[in-house]
Protein backbone atom coordinates (compact mmCIF):
# COMPACT_ATOMS: atom_id res chain seq x y z
CA UNK A 1 0.00 0.00 0.00
CA UNK A 2 1.48 2.89 -1.26
CA UNK A 3 1.72 6.15 1.36
CA UNK A 4 0.31 9.16 -0.67
CA UNK A 5 0.18 12.37 1.35
CA UNK A 6 0.03 10.76 4.66
CA UNK A 7 -2.39 8.34 3.68
CA UNK A 8 -2.66 4.87 2.71
CA UNK A 9 -4.22 4.04 0.00
CA UNK A 10 -4.57 0.78 -1.82
CA UNK A 11 -3.69 -0.03 -5.17
CA UNK A 12 -3.52 -3.35 -7.39
CA UNK A 13 -1.29 -4.07 -11.33
CA UNK A 14 -2.27 -6.50 -13.74
CA UNK A 15 -0.41 -6.49 -17.03
CA UNK A 16 1.91 -4.90 -19.43
CA UNK A 17 2.52 -2.33 -21.43
CA UNK A 18 0.83 1.16 -21.53
CA UNK A 19 -0.65 2.43 -18.29
CA UNK A 20 -4.49 2.34 -17.92
CA UNK A 21 -5.18 3.53 -14.41
CA UNK A 22 -8.99 2.82 -13.10
CA UNK A 23 -10.33 4.68 -11.04
CA UNK A 24 -14.27 3.64 -9.42
CA UNK A 25 -17.47 4.59 -8.20
CA UNK A 26 -19.03 5.68 -4.96
CA UNK A 27 -19.30 2.88 -3.07
CA UNK A 28 -16.96 1.15 -5.60
CA UNK A 29 -12.98 -0.19 -4.75
CA UNK A 30 -10.78 -1.52 -7.27
CA UNK A 31 -11.73 -4.98 -7.33
CA UNK A 32 -15.06 -3.41 -9.18
CA UNK A 33 -12.70 -4.03 -12.45
CA UNK A 34 -11.74 -7.28 -11.96
CA UNK A 35 -13.95 -8.89 -14.31
CA UNK A 36 -12.17 -6.57 -17.33
CA UNK A 37 -8.98 -7.39 -16.66
CA UNK A 38 -8.88 -10.44 -19.13
CA UNK A 39 -10.32 -8.29 -21.45
CA UNK A 40 -7.51 -5.86 -20.77
CA UNK A 41 -4.26 -6.68 -19.11
CA UNK A 42 -3.27 -8.74 -22.66
CA UNK A 43 -2.78 -4.86 -23.71
CA UNK A 44 -2.17 -2.65 -20.99
CA UNK A 45 -0.52 -2.48 -17.99
CA UNK A 46 -3.90 -2.17 -15.80
CA UNK A 47 -3.93 -0.14 -12.23
CA UNK A 48 -6.41 0.31 -10.14
CA UNK A 49 -6.56 2.27 -6.92
CA UNK A 50 -9.26 2.62 -3.92
CA UNK A 51 -10.44 6.29 -3.55
CA UNK A 52 -9.62 8.22 -0.67
CA UNK A 53 -12.57 6.41 1.83
CA UNK A 54 -13.33 3.68 0.37
CA UNK A 55 -12.37 0.07 -0.11
CA UNK A 56 -8.91 -0.84 1.96
CA UNK A 57 -7.44 2.92 1.27
CA UNK A 58 -7.30 4.95 4.82
CA UNK A 59 -10.12 6.77 5.65
CA UNK A 60 -9.58 10.03 7.57
CA UNK A 61 -11.35 11.57 9.93
CA UNK A 62 -11.91 14.91 8.66
CA UNK A 63 -14.26 16.07 5.79
CA UNK A 64 -11.60 18.53 4.70
CA UNK A 65 -9.21 16.02 3.65
CA UNK A 66 -11.41 14.73 0.89
CA UNK A 67 -11.74 17.77 -0.88
CA UNK A 68 -11.29 17.92 -4.45
CA UNK A 69 -7.79 19.23 -4.65
CA UNK A 70 -6.61 16.91 -1.97
CA UNK A 71 -7.91 14.20 -4.02
CA UNK A 72 -6.29 15.72 -7.01
CA UNK A 73 -2.49 15.86 -5.19
CA UNK A 74 -3.22 12.57 -4.23
CA UNK A 75 -3.63 10.88 -7.57
CA UNK A 76 -1.18 12.76 -8.94
CA UNK A 77 1.31 11.88 -6.74
CA UNK A 78 0.23 8.16 -7.22
CA UNK A 79 0.83 8.58 -10.70
CA UNK A 80 4.14 9.77 -10.30
CA UNK A 81 4.78 6.43 -8.31
CA UNK A 82 3.80 4.57 -11.22
CA UNK A 83 6.95 5.51 -13.18
CA UNK A 84 5.36 5.32 -16.30
CA UNK A 85 5.82 7.76 -19.22
CA UNK A 86 2.10 7.04 -20.66
CA UNK A 87 -1.26 6.95 -18.57
CA UNK A 88 -4.34 6.43 -19.83
CA UNK A 89 -6.93 7.61 -17.40
CA UNK A 90 -10.01 6.36 -17.34
CA UNK A 91 -12.87 7.23 -14.22
CA UNK A 92 -16.44 5.84 -13.78
CA UNK A 93 -19.20 7.95 -11.90
CA UNK A 94 -17.85 9.77 -8.82
CA UNK A 95 -14.46 8.43 -10.18
CA UNK A 96 -15.13 10.36 -13.74
CA UNK A 97 -15.43 13.59 -11.68
CA UNK A 98 -11.88 13.08 -10.12
CA UNK A 99 -10.46 12.01 -13.42
CA UNK A 100 -11.81 15.14 -15.04
CA UNK A 101 -10.32 16.96 -12.38
CA UNK A 102 -6.97 15.72 -12.87
CA UNK A 103 -6.94 15.96 -16.34
CA UNK A 104 -7.83 19.48 -16.68
CA UNK A 105 -5.39 20.70 -13.36
CA UNK A 106 -2.76 18.30 -15.36
CA UNK A 107 -3.82 18.33 -19.27
CA UNK A 108 -0.08 17.51 -20.16
CA UNK A 109 0.16 14.74 -17.52
CA UNK A 110 -2.32 12.34 -19.24
CA UNK A 111 -2.20 10.08 -22.91
CA UNK A 112 -6.06 10.49 -22.99
CA UNK A 113 -9.08 10.14 -20.87
CA UNK A 114 -12.36 8.03 -20.51
CA UNK A 115 -15.43 8.95 -18.56
CA UNK A 116 -17.91 6.57 -17.88
CA UNK A 117 -21.30 8.06 -16.52
CA UNK A 118 -19.51 11.21 -15.65
CA UNK A 119 -20.37 15.18 -15.40
CA UNK A 120 -18.59 18.42 -15.14
CA UNK A 121 -20.47 19.13 -11.94
CA UNK A 122 -23.41 21.24 -11.61
CA UNK A 123 -23.00 24.75 -13.09
CA UNK A 124 -26.06 26.02 -11.22
CA UNK A 125 -25.00 27.84 -7.79
CA UNK A 126 -28.28 26.83 -6.00
CA UNK A 127 -28.50 23.28 -7.49
CA UNK A 128 -25.07 23.02 -5.79
CA UNK A 129 -26.41 23.96 -2.29
CA UNK A 130 -29.21 21.80 -3.01
CA UNK A 131 -26.92 18.88 -3.77
CA UNK A 132 -24.51 19.46 -0.79
CA UNK A 133 -27.75 19.71 1.48
CA UNK A 134 -28.86 16.67 0.41
CA UNK A 135 -25.26 14.80 0.21
CA UNK A 136 -24.65 16.06 3.89
CA UNK A 137 -28.20 14.41 5.14
CA UNK A 138 -27.12 11.22 3.57
CA UNK A 139 -23.86 10.82 5.49
CA UNK A 140 -25.59 11.92 8.73
CA UNK A 141 -28.20 8.93 7.44
CA UNK A 142 -24.78 6.46 6.47
CA UNK A 143 -23.14 7.71 9.59
CA UNK A 144 -26.38 7.14 12.13
CA UNK A 145 -28.02 4.20 10.20
CA UNK A 146 -24.74 1.97 9.66
CA UNK A 147 -23.66 0.38 6.40
CA UNK A 148 -26.03 -2.43 5.58
CA UNK A 149 -28.73 0.15 6.15
CA UNK A 150 -27.39 2.71 3.70
CA UNK A 151 -26.60 0.14 1.32
CA UNK A 152 -30.27 -1.00 1.13
CA UNK A 153 -31.22 2.33 0.21
CA UNK A 154 -28.78 2.84 -2.31
CA UNK A 155 -29.35 -0.13 -4.53
CA UNK A 156 -32.88 0.80 -4.03
CA UNK A 157 -32.30 4.26 -6.18
CA UNK A 158 -33.73 3.94 -9.65
CA UNK A 159 -30.32 4.67 -10.88
CA UNK A 160 -29.92 0.80 -10.68
CA UNK A 161 -32.51 -0.75 -11.94
CA UNK A 162 -30.83 -2.00 -15.30
CA UNK A 163 -28.21 -3.58 -12.78
CA UNK A 164 -31.31 -6.22 -12.15
CA UNK A 165 -30.02 -7.96 -15.65
CA UNK A 166 -26.74 -8.94 -13.71
CA UNK A 167 -26.53 -12.54 -13.15
CA UNK A 168 -27.33 -13.37 -9.45
CA UNK A 169 -23.80 -14.23 -8.51
CA UNK A 170 -22.61 -10.70 -9.82
CA UNK A 171 -25.24 -8.67 -7.93
CA UNK A 172 -24.27 -10.43 -4.71
CA UNK A 173 -20.43 -9.93 -5.31
CA UNK A 174 -21.69 -5.76 -5.95
CA UNK A 175 -23.38 -5.81 -2.58
CA UNK A 176 -20.53 -7.14 -0.96
CA UNK A 177 -18.10 -4.95 -2.03
CA UNK A 178 -19.93 -1.95 -1.35
CA UNK A 179 -21.06 -3.55 2.30
CA UNK A 180 -17.01 -3.70 2.76
CA UNK A 181 -17.19 -0.16 2.58
CA UNK A 182 -16.44 2.31 5.77
CA UNK A 183 -19.10 4.24 6.83
CA UNK A 184 -17.19 7.33 7.99
CA UNK A 185 -15.34 6.90 4.57
CA UNK A 186 -18.49 6.96 2.59
CA UNK A 187 -19.65 10.04 4.53
CA UNK A 188 -16.76 12.24 4.33
CA UNK A 189 -16.58 11.27 0.27
CA UNK A 190 -19.80 12.76 0.01
CA UNK A 191 -19.13 15.41 2.31
CA UNK A 192 -15.91 16.60 0.81
CA UNK A 193 -16.02 15.15 -3.15
CA UNK A 194 -19.53 14.73 -3.75
CA UNK A 195 -21.48 16.03 -6.84
CA UNK A 196 -22.57 19.08 -4.60
CA UNK A 197 -19.03 19.80 -2.94
CA UNK A 198 -17.32 19.30 -6.71
CA UNK A 199 -16.18 22.58 -8.63
CA UNK A 200 -17.92 23.01 -11.58
CA UNK A 201 -15.70 22.50 -14.48
CA UNK A 202 -17.85 23.03 -17.24
CA UNK A 203 -16.23 26.56 -18.35
CA UNK A 204 -13.00 24.73 -18.64
CA UNK A 205 -14.19 21.44 -21.00
CA UNK A 206 -12.43 23.55 -23.60
CA UNK A 207 -9.10 23.48 -22.27
CA UNK A 208 -9.46 19.85 -22.20
CA UNK A 209 -7.28 19.35 -25.57
CA UNK A 210 -5.95 15.45 -25.32
CA UNK A 211 -7.84 12.72 -26.64
CA UNK A 212 -11.38 12.23 -24.33
CA UNK A 213 -13.42 9.24 -24.48
CA UNK A 214 -17.25 9.62 -23.50
CA UNK A 215 -19.41 6.37 -22.30
CA UNK A 216 -22.76 5.97 -21.50
CA UNK A 217 -25.61 3.38 -21.49
CA UNK A 218 -28.35 4.23 -23.66
CA UNK A 219 -30.96 3.23 -20.64
CA UNK A 220 -29.17 6.28 -18.57
CA UNK A 221 -31.24 8.89 -19.75
CA UNK A 222 -29.79 11.82 -17.33
CA UNK A 223 -26.31 10.61 -18.37
CA UNK A 224 -26.77 10.63 -22.02
CA UNK A 225 -28.01 13.77 -22.29
CA UNK A 226 -25.46 15.51 -19.81
CA UNK A 227 -22.09 13.73 -21.89
CA UNK A 228 -23.94 14.92 -25.20
CA UNK A 229 -23.88 18.66 -23.64
CA UNK A 230 -20.35 17.70 -22.34
CA UNK A 231 -19.50 16.43 -26.02
CA UNK A 232 -20.35 19.64 -27.17
CA UNK A 233 -17.45 21.64 -25.36
CA UNK A 234 -14.56 19.29 -25.42
CA UNK A 235 -12.36 19.92 -28.54
CA UNK A 236 -11.07 16.24 -28.95
CA UNK A 237 -14.01 14.08 -28.30
CA UNK A 238 -15.32 10.65 -29.26
CA UNK A 239 -18.63 9.37 -28.03
CA UNK A 240 -20.04 5.92 -27.54
CA UNK A 241 -23.49 5.18 -26.33
CA UNK A 242 -23.77 1.02 -25.18
CA UNK A 243 -26.65 -0.17 -25.68
CA UNK A 244 -28.97 -2.03 -23.52
CA UNK A 245 -27.20 -0.66 -20.84
CA UNK A 246 -27.82 1.54 -18.10
CA UNK A 247 -25.34 3.68 -15.17
CA UNK A 248 -22.90 0.72 -14.57
CA UNK A 249 -22.03 -0.01 -18.38
CA UNK A 250 -18.70 -1.77 -17.73
CA UNK A 251 -20.88 -4.22 -15.15
CA UNK A 252 -23.90 -4.46 -17.58
CA UNK A 253 -22.25 -5.02 -20.84
CA UNK A 254 -18.22 -5.75 -20.01
CA UNK A 255 -17.52 -7.08 -23.86
CA UNK A 256 -19.07 -3.95 -25.21
CA UNK A 257 -17.37 -1.75 -22.88
CA UNK A 258 -13.82 -3.01 -23.64
CA UNK A 259 -14.02 -3.27 -27.07
CA UNK A 260 -14.94 0.44 -26.95
CA UNK A 261 -12.07 1.67 -24.65
CA UNK A 262 -9.69 -1.18 -26.70
CA UNK A 263 -10.66 0.41 -30.28
CA UNK A 264 -10.45 4.26 -28.76
CA UNK A 265 -6.85 3.25 -27.50
CA UNK A 266 -5.77 1.28 -30.55
CA UNK A 267 -6.60 4.73 -32.63
CA UNK A 268 -4.68 7.09 -30.74
CA UNK A 269 -1.67 4.38 -30.99
CA UNK A 270 -2.40 4.62 -34.96
CA UNK A 271 -2.03 8.40 -34.58
CA UNK A 272 0.91 8.48 -32.90
CA UNK A 273 2.40 6.21 -35.30
CA UNK A 274 1.28 8.25 -38.45
CA UNK A 275 2.55 11.81 -36.90
CA UNK A 276 5.86 9.95 -36.05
Amino acid sequence: MPIINGVHYHASTQGTGETLLLLHGFTGRGDNWAHLFPLLTPHYQVVTLDLLGHGNTDSPPHPTRYHMTHLIDDVMAFCDTLHATKIHLLGYSMGGRVALACAIHAPSRFASLILESASAGLADETARQERVYSDTALAERILTGGIEAFINEWEALPLWHTQATLAPEARHRLRQQRLKNNTLGLANSLIGYGTGAQPSYWDKLHTLTSPTLLMVGEEDRKFVATLAKMQQHLPNVQQVVIPNAGHTTHLEAPQVFAEAVLSFLSGLDLTDRRNV
